[in-house]
């Protein structure tokens, strides 16, 4: 059996690399928690004032966390659902409808397959909560409310893998789901 890259003598590698990465997403939370600030509360009302259901979507990693908050607010009673942007793209943007307001989460703000379908969104008159890390991104542009991550560094030696800012995505839409349930 292959002994894992992290893994040294008494697995100190391992213990001093995962001591890191919950550093680095801990972090990642303490650091959004402190910028929080009345773009929330915008969020909140557009939510609070939904007259249908809330629509998360989100590709990769950021589509998976979208799922789970979509679970969380509707068992705590806000109708919510996920929309995958691709699916989305290939006829099941029928499951949105007027009046829900769609969530939509993308580190970058630029992920191809969520602008399209934002785009397309927005023409619809549906309003848009963008979380990304990036206030330029055409994303937050499309957005009637932009929540600002502000991850500029993930817990991946390489800073490839969606750790941290998945991390602060699900947190954040935690926060989001509580205050409106």
């Amino acid at each position: 059996m292959p002994v894992p890259r992290a893994m040294s003598e008494g697995g100190c590698m391992s213990l001093e690399l995962a001591r890191e990465v919950l550093t680095t997403e801990a972090e990642a939370i303490l650091h959004l928690r402190d910028r929080l600030d009345h773009t929330f509360l915008q969020a909140v009302e557009l939510l609070v004032g939904c007259q249908g259901r809330v629509v998360w979507t989100g590709m990769g990693k950021s589509g998976i966390i979208c799922r789970k908050l979509a679970a969380t607010m509707a068992s705590t009673g806000t109708p919510a659902l996920f929309l995958h942007p691709a699916e989305a793209i290939h006829g099941d943007i029928g499951m949105v409808a007027a009046g829900d307001v769609v969530v939509a989460i993308s580190n970058s703000g630029e992920t191809g397959e969520l602008v399209q379908l934002v785009e397309y969104l927005k023409r619809l008159d549906n309003r848009l909560i963008a979380i990304t890390s990036n206030p330029s991104s055409t994303l937050a542009g499309h957005a009637d409310v932009h929540l600002n991550l502000g991850v500029d560094r993930e817990a991946c030696p390489l800073n490839l893998a969606p750790t941290a800012s998945t991390t602060a995505a699900l947190a954040l839409g935690d926060a989001l789901a509580m205050a409106v349930s």
